[in-house]
Formats: structure tokens, sequence, C-alpha cells
């Protein structure tokens, strides 16, 4: 059962997760215009509400889950470094100078 999960992408990129804040934000901005603007016309504030909640569930669906739309520009990651002998790294030395207290 699990491994059904582990075939699902998880991830986005980062112009992907920009394009998702975008129209996550706009989306909602268009929403709570409308929603204000429908909810001072029948003077209810109820559907305000309703309305922007509306607005924030169609964002979700639509910017939560990583469609591929967020996932165009994979990061080309360097290849790994090959490993060095097993001697233990040594750090670099650290300047003798003594700073001086004021």
């Amino acid at each position: 059962m699990l491994s059904i999960f582990k075939t699902i992408p998880s991830h986005m990129d980062y112009k992907g997760q920009k394009l998702a804040e975008q129209i996550f934000q706009g989306i909602i901005l268009i929403s709570a215009v409308i929603g204000f603007v429908f909810g001072l016309f029948v003077e209810q504030f109820g559907w305000t509400v309703y309305i922007v909640l509306a607005g924030f569930a169609v964002s979700s669906v639509l910017t939560l889950p990583p469609w591929p739309m967020y996932r165009k520009n994979p990061l080309s990651w360097q290849p790994p470094l090959p490993e060095m002998s097993s001697e233990p790294s040594q750090k670099p030395q650290e300047s003798t100078k003594k700073k001086k207290h004021k």
C-alpha cells in the first residue's frame, strides 16, 4: 500500500514554486474582489466569505499538488566529487594573529 505513494512525484522546481505562488495570490485576490462586490450588492457578508473560501479551495487544488506544469525546469545537479583517501581530513590552519580587544 505504501509503495503507491512512493510513485507520486512530490517536488517542484523553483520556477514552478514561483508560478504556483503567483497563481495562488491571483485567484485569492480575484475571489476576494468578486466576493466583496457580490456581498455588497446582495448586502450579505456571508456570501463574501463563501466566495473567498471557494477561491481558496480552487487555488489550493491548482497549486498544492506538484502538477507537471510546476516541474518543467528541473535543476541539474553537479556530479559527486570522487572519494579521497581514507586519511582524516585536515582543517585549514586558522590565522595565528590574535585580536586585540579594546
